[in-house]
């Protein structure tokens, strides 16, 4: 029978600087809490972040500025010939 142990492995980008992590289940089970914890966080915070966009002004007008590039291109998609 053979043994296969599985060790941390460093995951780079071409310049050598680690990018992420390969792990074994044992470790990975000992951050999965902290993993799903951070997931709902930035879900919180993108919400807070969308509800703020109204209130700002560059992201308004960059809104603004693709609803009417894109004025003619959606009538002429959603309104029938007949």
């Amino acid at each position: 029978m053979t043994t296969l142990i599985t060790k941390r492995q460093f995951i780079t980008d071409v310049e050598g600087n680690p990018i992420g992590v390969i792990l074994p289940l044992s470790e990975y089970a000992l951050v999965e809490p902290i993993l799903a914890q951070q997931e709902r966080a930035t879900a919180v915070d993108k919400l807070a972040q969308m509800k703020q966009a109204i209130n700002d002004p560059l992201f308004m007008a960059d809104l603004e500025e693709t609803m009417n590039a894109f004025a003619n291109a959606d009538a002429e998609w959603w309104e029938s010939a007949s």
